[in-house]
C-alpha cells in the first residue's frame, strides 16, 4: 500500500496573490461575457486554479531524495509559489 504524502495546499499556499487575482476576477464590469447578463455568474477561477494545482503537487519536503535540506525544500516552495501566482493571472 503507498504511504500518503503532503500536498503542497496543506503545508503552505501563496494566499495573497490567490486574493488579489481573484478580487480582479471578480470585479470585472464590461469587457467580458458574463457582463452581458445577470444570469451568468462569475467563478472565481483564480482560486480554482491554485487550489487544484496545490492539492495535486507534493510538498517538497516529501521528497527528501530530491530535496533533502530545509533550505533546499523552501527554495523549491518558492518556485512552485511562483508557479501558481503565474496560474492564477
Amino acid at each position: 500500500m503507498p504511504t500518503y504524502r503532503k500536498k503542497l495546499i496543506e503545508v503552505n499556499i501563496p494566499l495573497q496573490a490567490i486574493n488579489i487575482e481573484s478580487a480582479k476576477d471578480a470585479s470585472l464590469t464590461h469587457g467580458h461575457p458574463s457582463t452581458l447578463h445577470r444570469y451568468w455568474a462569475r467563478r472565481p477561477l483564480a482560486a480554482c486554479r491554485a487550489v487544484i494545482f496545490a492539492s495535486m503537487v507534493d510538498d517538497p519536503s516529501e521528497c527528501q531524495d530530491e530535496f533533502p535540506t530545509e533550505p533546499e525544500q523552501n527554495a523549491e516552495r518558492i518556485r512552485l509559489h511562483n508557479l501558481m501566482k503565474r496560474l492564477v493571472i
